[in-house]
C-alpha cells in the first residue's frame, strides 16, 4: 500500500513537473510575439517599456502612408496568386503521386518537397541567376513563380495526408457510370478532400504573404511586400509603425493557424463517418 501510494505521488509529481516545463517553454516561444502587440498602442515615439500611453497613431500612420499601402497590397495580391497557382499545381501532384507505386511515390515526394528542407537563402540565390537571364528579376511574375515554388510542397504533403483516408474506388465507379476524369474529380473526390486542399492553400498564403528572404533578392521597388517594408524599416529607422504592421501580420497568422485546425478537424470528422458508414 506504501508502495503504491508512493507511486502515485511520484506520477503526480512528474505530471506537474511536465506542465510547468511545457508552459515555460510556451512562454518562452510566444511571448517574444505578445510582446508586439502592445507596443503597437504606445503613445510614444520609441519602441519602449513601459508604455507611455495608449493611442492608435501608428496605426493611423501604417494607413496613411502610401509605401506601407502599396506593400499592403502586393503582399495580398502576390500571395493571392501564389494561393491559386500552388493549390493547383500542389493537388494535382498528390494525386498523381498517389497513383504511383511506392518505389516512385517516396522518390518524387522528396524532391518535390526539397524546397522546404534546401535553406530559402540557396533557392533565392539560385532563382536570381535563373531568372536573370529571362529578365525575370525585378517583376511580378518572378516573385510569383518564387513564393510558387516554396508553397508547392506544403500543399502537396498537406493534400497527400487528405488522400490517405480517400478511397480510390469511388473515382472508379465514377468512371465505370460514364463520368469524364475531370467531373469524376469535381463530383467526388474534391468534396471529400476539401478539407486538405483549403488546408493546403491557406499554408501557401501564409507562406507567401510572410516571405522576406525570395523578396530581398526578387522583389524590385513596385513589388515591395509588407515584410520587406518592414526590414527595410528596421534597417533605416526603428519605427513603431512597424509593430503595427507585426501586429496585423500576427492576428492574420492566428486566423489562418485557426482555419487549418478547423479543417483539419473537420477532415477527420468526415473520415470518421466515412469509416462507419463503411461498416
Amino acid at each position: 500500500m506504501d508502495t503504491f501510494h508512493s507511486n502515485s505521488i511520484f506520477d503526480i509529481s512528474c505530471r506537474a513537473a511536465l506542465r510547468v516545463l511545457c508552459t515555460a517553454i510556451l512562454l518562452f516561444l510566444v511571448l517574444p510575439v505578445i510582446v508586439i502587440v502592445p507596443l503597437s498602442f504606445n503613445s510614444g515615439s520609441f519602441l519602449t517599456f513601459p508604455l507611455e500611453g495608449f493611442s492608435l497613431r501608428w496605426y493611423y500612420q501604417l494607413f496613411a502612408s502610401d509605401n506601407w499601402m502599396t506593400a499592403i497590397r502586393n503582399s495580398f495580391v502576390i500571395a493571392t496568386i501564389t494561393t491559386v497557382l500552388s493549390t493547383a499545381l500542389g493537388t494535382t501532384a498528390a494525386i498523381g503521386m498517389q497513383r504511383l507505386p511506392a518505389k516512385f511515390r517516396t522518390p518524387l515526394q522528396i524532391f518535390i518537397t526539397s524546397p522546404v528542407i534546401v535553406p530559402v537563402i540557396i533557392s533565392a540565390t539560385g532563382l536570381y541567376f535563373l531568372y536573370a537571364p529571362l529578365g525575370l528579376n525585378n517583376s511580378l511574375a518572378g516573385l510569383v513563380l518564387s513564393h510558387t515554388v516554396l508553397s508547392v510542397p506544403f500543399v502537396v504533403v498537406t493534400v497527400a495526408s487528405t488522400l490517405e483516408g480517400f478511397d480510390m474506388a469511388l473515382m472508379r465507379a465514377a468512371a465505370s457510370s460514364g463520368a469524364p476524369p475531370f467531373t469524376a474529380f469535381r463530383v467526388v473526390m474534391l468534396p471529400l478532400i476539401a478539407p486538405g486542399v483549403i488546408s493546403g492553400a491557406l499554408f501557401a498564403f501564409a507562406v507567401s504573404f510572410d516571405d522576406i528572404v525570395m523578396a530581398i533578392f526578387l522583389a524590385g521597388p513596385k513589388q515591395r511586400t509588407i515584410p520587406l517594408q518592414m526590414f527595410n524599416g528596421v534597417r533605416e529607422e526603428i519605427s513603431p509603425t512597424i509593430a503595427a504592421a507585426a501586429t496585423i501580420l500576427v492576428i492574420l497568422s492566428v486566423l489562418l493557424l485557426t482555419a487549418v485546425e478547423y479543417l483539419k478537424h473537420r477532415a477527420k470528422k468526415l473520415n470518421s463517418s466515412g469509416s462507419l458508414n463503411e461498416e
